[in-house]
């Protein structure tokens, strides 16, 4: 995802961080960004993030390879450095920021990987697609969303009490849809989701991550190659007839739109759920009042932040919060800790679904803004009142804490979500 669709760098941003940071004056040791969430709840972020934020939102942080660059946890500085051309989101320019990660600089992003490009190159691609993506365009497909998640409930409710929510529910409907979207054949999800799991995980070796990169764009353009043969009526057959991108970058936009599409709406539908789940009361005022949906869409945006961290370089000399950030240093900006600044947010580690969460950083801001936000947001607001509603006994299946968490993958999550409506 915070981004222009919601996957961010090509390595996970989740790795335990923890940095002595004595020797550098009025800094403090920085907090450790643990994928196991060591305060004990799986929604909220890591407690010594709020520490930090609360003593300096902009914050000293000692990379591994020896780079003294910075930690942003603010809304307000980490909102500001989104918004600035003055940061490149720029892979190669990057200093990695935890243990356990690529040594030496990183690739530049592959061709239509938007997320890793800064102007005049992200503008190109990202007028091309804005057309495609516009309010009235996605509520256009409010019915299809409609459809596919009665399908998904009605397949659900004929199987009888209890199931596992992330394949019955949460990955199917934001996959058909995106499928439908680009013109992707849908039959074909067990080759791309393959592909797409492997550039998500964490720890895979730069030539796992490479052979998915690759089998991934392999797999577009062949479809690329038959829409420019015979262009169909859909995305990827615009582009293929209406623009001037070369087949490797049209494979390579398909690619990364399709990879983002996948991912990060079906973890907020799974993660969503459980939270609402959780905490039964949101779940019976959301029930109760369909009408809340938007406002519950924005508030689980905030309050989960699934893709939670992302990483920008400055391109010259910038002051901001009361510091000058060098040329060259690296910012990693932690879109979780700031979508809990109570700066911004009352009560900021509360779930209100009846909370106006404008400004949260959910999608992200400024250029990288997710580009695939109100797909994302028609997606969420039909399917979770929908699943609710259909089944007012919804409960979790196993203890909370035997639900597995996706520490190990870039966007957070679960792996599995085990419920069933059975009456007691």
């Amino acid at each position: 995802m915070p981004h222009d669709m919601p996957h961010d760098m090509p390595h996970d941003l989740s790795h335990d961080l923890s940095h002595d940071l004595s020797d550098l004056p009025g800094s403090q040791e920085v907090p450790t960004l643990d994928p196991a969430r060591p305060t004990g709840c799986p929604f909220d972020p890591p407690a010594g993030l709020a520490r930090v934020r609360e003593e300096r939102p902009l914050s000293r942080l000692r990379y591994p390879d020896g780079h003294l660059g910075r930690l942003a946890t603010g809304h307000a500085v980490t909102r500001a450095i989104l918004g600035d051309s003055r940061f490149s989101a720029r892979y190669e320019l990057m200093h990695y920021p935890f243990p356990g990660g690529p040594e030496g600089p990183l690739p530049p992003a592959p061709v239509g990987d938007m997320t890793g490009m800064d102007a005049p190159e992200h503008t190109r691609y990202r007028r091309l697609l804005m057309g495609k993506f516009t309010v009235r365009r996605m509520r256009q497909l409010t019915d299809r969303v409609e459809e596919i998640t009665t399908e998904h409930l009605d397949a659900m409710e004929r199987r009888g009490p209890g199931a596992d929510l992330v394949p019955a529910f949460a990955q199917p409907i934001p996959a058909l849809m995106i499928c439908e979207l680009l013109g992707v054949p849908y039959a074909d999800r067990d080759t791309f989701h393959r592909h797409t799991v492997a550039l998500m995980t964490r720890d895979v070796t730069p030539e796992e991550q490479y052979a998915a990169m690759t089998g991934l764009q392999e797999y577009l353009h062949g479809l690329v190659l038959a829409k420019r043969a015979a262009p169909t009526d859909d995305l990827l057959g615009d582009l293929a007839r209406d623009s001037d991108l070369t087949d490797e970058e049209l494979s390579g936009l398909g690619s990364f739109l399709l990879a983002a599409g996948l991912d990060t709406t079906a973890n907020m539908l799974a993660h969503g759920t459980f939270a609402l789940l959780r905490h039964p009361e949101q779940a019976a005022a959301l029930r109760g009042d369909p009408d809340l949906a938007d406002q519950a869409v924005e508030e689980l945006m905030r309050y989960l932040t699934v893709a939670h961290t992302t990483v920008r370089v400055a391109l010259e000399d910038v002051a901001l919060d009361g510091q000058v950030i060098k040329a060259g240093e690296s910012v990693t900006l932690s879109l979780e800790a700031a979508n809990r600044d109570p700066a911004k947010f009352a009560d900021p580690d509360t779930l209100d679904i009846h909370r106006k969460a404008t400004g949260h950083l959910g999608f992200g801001h400024g250029i990288h803004q997710c580009l695939g936000q109100q797909l994302a947001r028609v997606e969420m607001k039909v399917a979770l009142p929908a699943l609710l509603t259909r089944f007012p006994a919804l409960r979790l299946a196993v203890p909370p804490e035997e639900v597995p968490l996706r520490t190990d993958m870039n966007i957070y999550g679960v792996h599995s979500l085990p419920v069933t409506w059975a009456e007691n």
